[in-house]
């Protein structure tokens, strides 16, 4: 069977469009597999919960020992995170453990913050 001009450019298209599919699903693939992390969002409230922190020092509205106290939590919370990324996979359970924490850690702040004791 002889081949002619036109035989090579169709096959030279079903080349380049299998080629494409291949690259196109092979990046979703890839995109599909790589866990979605909202740890960014806890990075977020850690920075914002020492920037409250370092004000509550600034201001006397925070003791010492509340600064202390605040400071514990804050690197508990840190390593938690860490925890979490070791495996490259936060779960959901992960997320929820570390935003209860900074909950908690936010209520402390303010509720130490705003106790009328200063220094």
């Amino acid at each position: 069977m002889a081949r002619d001009g036109k035989d090579d450019k169709s096959m030279k298209k079903i080349i380049n469009v299998v080629s494409v599919c291949a690259v196109v699903l092979s990046a979703g693939i890839t995109t599909l597999a790589t866990p979605v992390s909202k740890v960014p969002v806890a990075r977020h409230r850690q920075v914002d919960q020492q920037r409250r922190i370092g004000q509550g020092v600034r201001s006397g509205e925070l003791t010492p020992k509340e600064t202390i106290k605040l400071e514990r939590e804050q690197k508990d919370i840190r390593q938690d995170i860490r925890s979490a990324k070791s495996d490259g996979v936060v779960t959901s359970a992960e997320r929820q453990e570390i935003r209860a924490d900074q909950n908690q850690a936010s209520k402390d702040i303010y509720r130490l913050k705003h106790n009328n004791r200063h220094r």
